[in-house]
């Protein structure tokens, strides 16, 4: 997960060039733990398409969710602000069907391209005018296309991320057709018990 403001660099002034090479270590980020990479790739395999399609990454980091959705047959462009970040998922899907470009996840440098699938994790938190840039992402998908979108809020003395109902009512301009799962329940997703709020909302355009 890597956003905005100077190459690498988000909002917050977080350099994940520098955390490149230490992303990985966390058990949801580089899905090294065979259970936990199991529950990733099961939560995707029910999110995404059911055939095989086109999977924009948005955040994609170092590429786990983009290699388990390759794995699972889908073509794979990923999008990061971080060069450090975009070198790692190269190297992590070398040889299959993934393209990895170094940009901003909220105006993604695809040149007119449009998708089955947008799928960003712990991203559309961190951007700002987070309505307009659901409305840009919407606007990649193909008919029958989806934004899969998981997010959260995290921290209890000074907590950062989006609620789950700011979010559906931020999509309920652009679609009647929202799912959402809560994930806080499911510790194989995070190598570890949590008891903050995650979840993921998969949003349909009809």
């Amino acid at each position: 997960m890597t956003t905005d403001d100077g190459e690498g660099t988000d909002a917050g002034g977080v350099d994940w060039d520098a955390r490149a090479a230490t992303f990985d270590e966390e058990p949801d980020h580089g899905l090294r733990d065979p259970e936990v990479r199991a529950a990733w790739a099961a939560r995707l395999k029910d999110w995404l398409p059911g055939r095989p399609g086109d999977v924009l990454d948005l955040g994609c980091g170092t590429g786990s969710l983009s290699l388990l959705a390759a794995e699972q047959g889908h073509r794979v462009t990923g999008v990061d602000r971080s060069p450090a970040m975009v070198q790692l998922a190269r190297q992590k899907l070398a040889g299959r069907h993934a393209v990895f470009l170094t940009g901003d996840a909220a105006r993604p440098p695809v040149d007119g391209e449009r998708y089955d699938a947008v799928l960003v994790r712990h991203v559309l938190w961190t951007l700002p005018e987070p309505g307009r840039v659901l409305r840009r992402w919407r606007g990649l998908l193909r008919p029958g296309g989806r934004l899969v979108l998981v997010e959260g809020v995290w921290g209890t003395v000074s907590p950062v991320g989006i609620p789950v109902d700011r979010l559906t009512a931020l999509l309920a301009p652009l679609t009647a057709r929202v799912r959402v799962e809560r994930l806080s329940g499911d510790p194989a997703l995070w190598g570890r018990e949590v008891d903050d709020e995650r979840y993921a909302v998969v949003a349909l355009r009809e």
